[in-house]
């Protein structure tokens, strides 16, 4: 057992070398990774296959160019190849298995352990790749500088501007929120994943998640659930919108946590299906009436939700017109061959759901929608809390909030 460990840590620097693909919020996926490797090579040992860690790397798609090296050290398979003679002796083998099993382990673990000490390192060196123990006001502004410079340096998206959806993003994130089982929310990025990145409310926003990737590979030490939250936060404050209260301390999850499908609104359904879905997350009638001020901002798409239209006419500012529209306007059905919606007489350019319209056809609603549309400042001010409240549904934040500075607002 002495000799064993001796060879363990002979194997120490040859080790430290090998990289793996797990980032600073993936100890879950370490652990199950371990144990799939393990399974696997305790059948490729038995099987008498030559490498079984190799076997075990090819047999998970472990990307080969993530490794330094897929080879064990020189010492270890020297000791595999030993214990391997000694396990046709019978008693000897499954000691021979465990062993190697065992090394296995280790070395996982003391690459996991070098990955964390490393990048741990490369952050305090001011690299820019690595964990931040504790970030700063300081490096989320920067992250937050990072993607409003992409807001107006990418601007092929529609009207010229990725903001509506970035604010999308963050909303359907954070919406499927339930309080009664307190499952989905802003914690987790699981729309990552298949089945909830697939769903129909989803439709189109891998496009923005491509957009935030470079923001994520230059600062790899903010989860994806802040970085999407964070985006939404820019995208309103530089559309001219109210500044954000914010705070960070969102985990990444994965898959196991997608939500179910049907847990957003869908703009075909009245003040009834309205009030189902903003309860279960924790919102009053004012609260809806606030969150709907979203839709000043971008457009629909056929190919997404099926309807067609922007709301105002100026889908990339925030402003209460939506309000004002939404009174003022004389609407009516829109004729196609496309869901129903409504479309506004006097222009027939800009258009509203089923769901618009519930805001002024019900009498508690409507209060609201009137107060908005006389003050913008009250609006803003409402805006700004339902958003706040909004973005941290599913979540336990214990940092100070921040008030990131708008760059180009």
């Amino acid at each position: 057992m002495n000799r064993h460990r001796v060879l363990l840590h002979a194997d120490w620097p040859i080790l430290c070398q090998t990289r793996f693909p797990f980032g600073p919020d993936s100890a879950l996926t370490l652990i199950s990774t371990t144990q799939r490797l393990t399974k696997t090579m305790l059948h490729a040992t038995r099987t008498g296959l030559a490498n079984p860690l190799r076997c075990a790397f090819r047999a998970h798609s472990v990307p080969k160019r993530t490794f330094v090296s897929l080879r064990l050290p020189i010492q270890t398979v020297a000791l595999r190849r030993q214990l391997g003679r000694r396990s046709a002796s019978g008693s000897s083998g499954a000691r021979s298995t465990t062993t190697i099993v065992a090394l296995a382990l280790g070395a996982v673990g003391l690459a996991g352990g070098w990955y964390y000490y490393s990048q741990q390192k490369a952050s305090k060196d001011g690299t820019g790749a690595g964990l931040l123990s504790k970030p700063t006001e300081s490096d989320f502004q920067k992250v937050y500088n990072q993607i409003a410079h992409r807001l107006v340096e990418v601007d092929e998206y529609d009207d010229g501007s990725y903001g509506p959806v970035l604010l999308r993003l963050a909303w359907h994130c954070s919406g499927t929120y339930d309080k009664e089982t307190n499952t989905g929310g802003s914690d987790g990025a699981t729309m990552r994943f298949a089945p909830e990145k697939d769903h129909g409310a989803n439709a189109g926003l891998q496009a923005t998640r491509n957009f935030l990737e470079p923001v994520k590979t230059a600062n790899p030490w903010i989860s994806y659930s802040d970085l999407y939250i964070l985006g939404g936060v820019a995208a309103v404050q530089e559309m001219g919108g109210p500044v954000i209260p914010w705070r960070y301390g969102r985990s990444d999850k994965d898959a196991a946590f997608v939500t179910p499908d049907g847990r957003l609104p869908d703009g075909a359904k009245g003040a009834d299906h309205l009030r189902a879905i903003f309860h279960r997350m924790g919102f009053d009638d004012r609260e809806i009436v606030a969150l709907s001020g979203a839709h000043a901002l971008g457009r629909c798409h056929t190919d997404r939700s099926g309807f067609s239209g922007p709301w105002t006419f100026s889908p990339t500012m925030v402003t209460n017109d939506y309000y004002a529209i939404l009174l003022n306007e004389k609407w009516g059905w829109k004729k196609w061959d496309g869901p129903a919606q409504y479309e506004d007489k006097s222009t027939k350019s800009r258009m509203m759901l089923p769901t618009d319209m519930a805001l002024v056809k019900d009498k508690a609603f409507r209060h609201h929608v009137e107060r908005y549309a006389k003050d913008n400042d009250v609006f803003f001010k409402e805006f700004a809390e339902v958003l706040r409240k909004l973005f941290e549904l599913g979540t336990n934040l214990q940092a100070d909030y921040m008030t990131l500075k708008p760059v180009h607002a």
